[in-house]
């Protein structure tokens, strides 16, 4: 396991006692919990990005086929 040094906003780091107060939790065991759940998040954001520019890039190709089929009828 890796340390780290986290500097927190101060409202942030009351906000995050209060919680982890009222879970019983440990305060590192919350972080790494919250970084993992913001890790998916912005791994699908990456996949829904990546989605969108080859969905992009093989627009013109499927429009294309679409219109042979369209002739070929």
């Amino acid at each position: 396991m890796k340390a780290i040094s986290l500097k927190l906003e101060d409202n942030t780091f009351k906000e995050i006692d209060e919680i982890i107060d009222a879970i019983n939790k440990p305060r590192n065991r919350y972080i790494n919990e919250a970084i993992i759940f913001y890790n998916k998040i912005q791994k699908r954001e990456l996949i829904a990005e990546k989605l969108k520019i080859e969905s992009k890039l093989v627009k013109e190709d499927n429009l294309k086929i679409l219109k042979e089929f369209e002739d070929a009828d």
